[in-house]
């Protein structure tokens, strides 16, 4: 029978992803090439198209088009033929009466404040960080954390707030989980620094140039079609999907630190090269549901496979060597340069840090989140309470905000929640590097032949091609047959530190 309804519902969410990807864009273009002077007229612009979105996510139109959907769905006679095709469907009902509901019981007119808070938060954190002043962020800051609150009591009463709002980015995600996960970490990795063979850190530097010329040798090297991949710079790398063949990544280059954008680049392009595998059957395509992916923790464990499995292994320092060397680079064999790459030592910044040290800076961040959404802690508090937790874990302080609370972007957009994603990405990524090694041989090996189209074969069919229709859990037990553990992680900076 023809399915109408379900055609109905595919249109009207196909409006919703151009409305979406049109708020994207202008995402992209104040992050990459907005003049200052144009932020107050951005602010309006991205209010208003997160009003329209709303509006339309918690329709009562929306709402009767899914139902329909659901009943035409029903009618359906399964058989051995179309049971696949029907649980996808399914599932994809599934997940838009969840988001559904989400955005219906949200007021409208605290989804249009909330549009606003983040696009003054964001405008203020860039002058607070130039400035290295909290205080010039503190009142937007405190105002997207008290919207971020109202919003969590709006959505649910099961979860707990800071649950709530981490639910988008992490499906499932609960505190008792997540502890069970991140105490293991925190009990190990600082005896491990402390372990660490410290040795005087390689002072070497390369022009901008040569940086982006790396760049994007780098990208050429992983396989990237120029005609789908476009690069910018932005003060936060990041990568975005504007549309089903647009995808879009930023870098920086940072003084006096000639791998910051290199590394960037790679965990940049892990995201996307993640976003340009997830499924694009007709039913699946760009607005549904199951062609999304199914959340950041996923998704980190993308962008950190390829920054640290790949571009700090030596096999890739070996291969990439005279590359640099062409490009300037004053070092003088590829283990110098691995070392370079992998050197581990506690420091302030955690897009610059090490796997080792790494999974601190999100411990500190997600903690004083939870204590900001749950218990109470003053906003004022934060600049304080960053530095001592620092140097209670780290051992070091920050000397300014700008090395400190006011580092990263995420709290100007009141992304709370997203930090774990990083951390439970790296311990994602180590299980399931794990299972690629047993399923098409060694990592290094793969990379000394240069043969990353056969990694990237492997990560679609295991990885990329499940899009939402498990979330993360379920998809690692789906590749490993085993409950995600820190295990492999853990092991895996053990050997890191004994090979340094």
């Amino acid at each position: 029978m023809a399915e109408t309804h379900w055609n109905k519902l595919g249109a009207y969410l196909k409006e919703t992803q151009i409305l979406g990807s049109i708020q994207n864009t202008l995402y992209w273009d104040q992050n990459t090439g907005m003049p200052k002077k144009g932020a107050s007229w951005r602010s309006e612009q991205l209010t208003y198209i997160a009003k329209v979105l709303h509006e339309r996510n918690s329709s009562e139109e929306f709402s009767n088009l899914i139902q329909s959907a659901k009943n035409e769905l029903a009618d359906i006679e399964p058989n051995s033929d179309n049971q696949l095709f029907i649980k996808d469907k399914e599932r994809n009902i599934t997940l838009l009466l969840k988001e559904f509901n989400r955005e219906r019981n949200l007021d409208p007119q605290l989804v249009e404040s909330l549009a606003k808070a983040k696009s003054k938060g964001y405008e203020s954190w860039q002058e607070a960080k130039e400035k290295s002043d909290f205080k010039i962020f503190l009142p937007f800051f405190g105002e997207l954390v008290k919207l971020r609150i109202e919003e969590a009591k709006q959505i649910s009463i099961k979860c707990s707030p800071w649950e709530t709002l981490a639910q988008p980015f992490e499906p499932e995600l609960n505190l008792k989980w997540l502890n069970k996960i991140f105490q293991p970490l925190k009990e190990t990795i600082p005896g491990l620094i402390r372990a660490i063979n410290k040795s005087q850190k390689n002072h070497w530097n390369l022009s901008p140039e040569s940086q982006n010329n790396l760049c994007s040798k780098l990208l050429d090297e992983f396989g990237r079609d120029r005609d789908l991949v476009v690069v910018g710079q932005s003060p936060h790398p990041f990568s975005i999907t504007l549309g089903p063949n647009d995808f879009r990544i930023t870098t920086r280059i940072v003084e006096g630190e000639p791998l910051s954008s290199f590394l960037a680049t790679a965990h940049e392009w892990g995201h996307s090269i993640y976003e340009q595998g997830l499924p694009s059957q007709s039913h699946q395509w760009f607005a549904w549901p199951l062609g999304q992916a199914t959340s950041m923790g996923i998704h980190e464990s993308q962008s950190l496979f390829w920054e640290n499995r790949i571009v700090k292994s030596k096999s890739f320092s070996k291969r990439f060597f005279k590359k640099f060397v062409s490009a300037g680079c004053s070092l003088n064999n590829y283990l110098e340069l691995w070392k370079s790459i992998n050197h581990m030592e506690a420091g302030l910044n955690r897009v610059e840090a090490d796997e080792l040290t790494y999974g601190l800076h999100i411990l500190i961040r997600t903690e004083l989140e939870i204590d900001l959404i749950e218990r109470g802690l003053p906003v004022e508090d934060i600049p304080t309470e960053w530095n001592k937790r620092y140097d209670e874990l780290l051992g070091i302080k920050p000397s300014n905000d700008s090395e400190g609370c006011l580092q990263d972007v995420h709290w100007s957009e009141g992304a709370f929640g997203y930090f774990p994603s990083y951390l439970l990405g790296h311990v994602i990524s180590a299980q399931i590097s794990n299972q690629m090694e047993r399923d098409i041989g060694l990592i290094d090996n793969l990379i000394e032949n240069g043969e990353y189209q056969k990694i990237i074969f492997w990560l679609k069919n295991n990885i990329h091609k499940y899009g939402r229709s498990v979330n993360c859990m379920e998809l690692v037990r789906a590749v490993t047959n085993e409950e995600l553990s820190p295990n492999y992680f853990i092991n895996h900076l053990r050997s890191k530190v004994n090979d340094f």
